[in-house]
């Protein structure tokens, strides 16, 4: 546990050195944080339309909602877009993670679910689906009547990114029965908290255009540390050193580019716990080898700073109606919310060609 301490501190100091050194950028967004909706794992599509659109965990029962706005802070409630568990969806339970994307005048509904061929009664039987519509706000139907592909282990947290004339689909394999040894569960072990460590690591794979299937094999992309000395294991142990649960997560992966860039954001720990955060890594290619970021993780909890927020992460990226302002969208919980995940948007930056910033979590104390 020395080494944690250790790794502790020494995060701490380089987060005081980076945010003394580093200038924020003026930003034409306010945030009114956190927002009224009770959405986990949020995802804001900026529409052909000129309007955003969010969809996110929650708000309805067997499938997802949607919530329209002009300007990120006023929305509106468009109601069901999908519906799932019905007598012949390959859908049953557990409609997590949607996120939508405009592709040549059609759009596409990206999500998690329990798939219903189960023949050996797994626990966690999460697959990715993909529906579309002509419209925006739907009604959503499947693609086809099935996961887009069957790994042989639980999936969440689909992630799609285009380029040229490719698709990449990114997703999380769950930690259901991907028990990983590793100095963190050693450690676990000799404190009596736990006997093994299960973990979720990200994938990336090359979607085919129609969206039927995938090209090739999944190329194991993120994963959490395997060393204690790595800098990055204190922060995405957290949920295990804290006695918290049995699992590391790497888990709602957002991908985009900046120049020759690819930024992978994603978030560690219990999602249902206090200390959910985000990090990020870096790839010259889609598909990597990609590399964690030295200032990571760039949001958590606020706390032990004075602030309301706990539990922050699975995020996704928009752009402010102005064009110029990157936003961060993710969910968190307040001392006023109690467990019910809200959305919250905070402005974001990248420093330097490189370094990744987000000005958050912040809140609009009454």
């Amino acid at each position: 546990m020395n080494k944690l301490i250790k790794q502790t501190l020494g995060v701490a100091i380089g987060i005081l050195l980076f945010s003394s050194c580093s200038q924020k950028k003026e930003a034409n967004f306010v945030p009114a944080n956190p927002l009224s909706i009770e959405f986990g794992d949020p995802f804001i599509l900026k529409a052909s339309d000129g309007k955003y659109y969010m969809t996110g965990t929650g708000g309805v029962s067997d499938g997802f909602k949607l919530y329209s706005s002009t300007d990120l802070i006023n929305w509106t409630d468009e109601g069901r877009i999908y519906q799932g568990n019905t007598d012949t969806s390959w859908c049953v339970a557990n409609f997590w993670a949607p996120e939508l994307y405009e592709v040549n005048g059609k759009f596409y509904l990206v999500y998690s679910a329990d798939w219903r061929e189960n023949p050996t009664n797994e626990l966690e039987n999460f697959r990715i689906g993909i529906a579309t519509a002509d419209n925006p706000k739907g009604p959503y139907t499947d693609i086809h009547n099935r996961p887009i592909f069957d790994p042989a282990y639980p999936v969440i947290d689909g992630n799609l990114y285009f380029e040229n004339d490719k698709v990449y689909l990114y997703y999380s394999r769950c930690c259901y029965k991907n028990p990983v040894e590793s100095e963190v569960a050693d450690w676990a072990r000799a404190q009596g908290m736990f006997t093994e460590i299960e973990e979720s690591w990200v994938y990336g794979v090359e979607l085919a255009p129609d969206f039927s299937g995938i090209i090739g094999e999944p190329v194991l992309l993120l994963r959490p540390p395997l060393s204690m000395d790595d800098k990055q294991a204190e922060w995405e142990s957290r949920s295990v050193t804290a006695n918290e649960v049995n699992r590391r997560w790497t888990e709602g992966s957002f991908i985009f580019k900046d120049k020759n860039t690819y930024f992978m954001m994603y978030s560690a720990n219990y999602f249902g716990g206090q200390y959910y955060a985000v990090g990020y890594a870096t790839s010259k290619s889609p598909l990597g080898p990609f590399v964690k970021a030295a200032n990571n993780p760039i949001l958590q909890k606020n706390t032990e700073t004075g602030g309301i927020v706990t539990g922050t992460g699975h995020n996704s990226v928009t752009w402010a109606p102005d064009g110029k302002t990157m936003l961060c969208v993710y969910h968190g919980r307040t001392s006023k919310t109690g467990d019910n995940r809200v959305v919250f948007i905070d402005p974001m930056e990248i420093v330097n060609d490189s370094i990744l910033v987000v000005h958050g979590p912040s809140t609009v104390l009454e």
